[in-house]
């Protein structure tokens, strides 16, 4: 893109394209769909991530055969970043949109922590992804005090709202496994139309006030406690992520049931619309699609018994895990 006018204009002349889009989403009856807060779209209830489950993959053809296998199968809404693979996901997600950007919501994320490189980098993302425009650009991996304490004074929300109000993305974000302290704080000040927050049935047990112990002081509370409500109240478009602890809630991914039992319950969450879930190899993918196809809604009751059972093992470990995560 030669310049940010050109670029304006372009995007302009994509709005019709990007409405196609919505309806053919809309309509897609393969997979259950829900309503993406105040969006108003309507993606697949699974998302693909194409962080490092579609890197593993290793060589682009094969991870364009997967997207396209998800695409194939229902998925209408792929997850990537510009950091994974420092450009090389959107790359070969590019491949795959540059014929099918009309089946899908296209979500992609910035670690850019300044104004001019959050423009910058998005002009960037744009060419890669060989499309005018996203559906979704996340502010990616918001952190704690002092992550959300340079965003302001680097003014990076103000090129967030930029980028929403020159088409280059319909909607904005913010992501965070990290702190849902700060999480909480940064959607309650921002306009915002979505955020992305870990979202599992290990990290929610183990609450303060409930007479259990809680094993890390550094994160005695949960996103689905803090800062999912804050969500819901807002009516963002809330998107789960971490449901299966990146793998180390499965340690036989074979198990189908517990498979089963991880993603219906980030799905069973009010308010939450999509669970994203990277698959590093296809049978992952085939019962992941099978699974969203079947889901059912677990009851609040079920929810906390499996939550209970799951934290005890593994919720201090995930704390601190994502206290320092990075998936790149």
């Amino acid at each position: 893109m030669s310049s940010t006018k050109a670029s304006s204009i372009t995007r302009r002349q994509f709005i019709g394209t990007t409405a196609a889009a919505a309806s053919a989403v809309a309509g897609d009856k393969t997979l259950p769909t829900r309503v993406l807060g105040r969006t108003g779209a309507k993606p697949s209830i699974l998302a693909l991530g194409c962080g490092s489950r579609l890197l593993s993959y290793k060589e682009p053809d094969a991870a364009r055969e997967v997207v396209n296998m998800a695409l194939d199968s229902g998925v209408a809404y792929l997850d990537t970043a510009q950091n994974y693979g420092s450009g090389r996901s959107e790359t070969w997600v590019g491949g795959v949109m540059k014929t099918r950007r009309s089946e899908v919501f296209l979500a992609t994320k910035t670690g850019a922590r300044t104004y001019d490189d959050v423009m910058t980098r998005m002009e960037e993302s744009l060419e890669r992804l060989q499309t005018d425009q996203v559906d979704l650009l996340h502010l990616h991996s918001l952190r704690g005090e002092e992550d959300l304490a340079e965003i302001e004074a680097e003014r990076v929300m103000e090129a967030m709202y930029r980028v929403r109000e020159e088409k280059m993305a319909r909607f904005i974000g913010i992501t965070s496994h990290t702190d849902p302290t700060v999480l909480a704080k940064a959607l309650e000040r921002y306009d915002v139309d979505c955020t992305q927050m870990a979202l599992n049935a290990a990290l929610q047990g183990m609450q303060n006030g409930d007479g259990k112990m809680i094993l890390n002081p550094a994160m005695p509370t949960s996103f689905e406690e803090i800062a999912l409500p804050v969500a819901r109240k807002k009516n963002l478009g809330v998107i789960a992520m971490k449901a299966f602890g990146q793998q180390d809630l499965l340690p036989k991914p074979t198990d189908k049931a517990h498979v089963e039992r991880l993603l219906n319950y980030s799905l069973s969450l009010e308010g939450v619309a999509v669970a994203v879930v990277g698959c590093p190899e296809h049978q992952h993918l085939h019962h992941n699609i099978a699974t969203a196809r079947a889901h059912t809604t677990m009851s609040k009751k079920d929810r906390r018994r499996f939550s209970d059972e799951m934290s005890e093992r593994y919720k201090q470990a995930l704390d601190l895990k994502f206290q320092s995560h990075v998936d790149a």
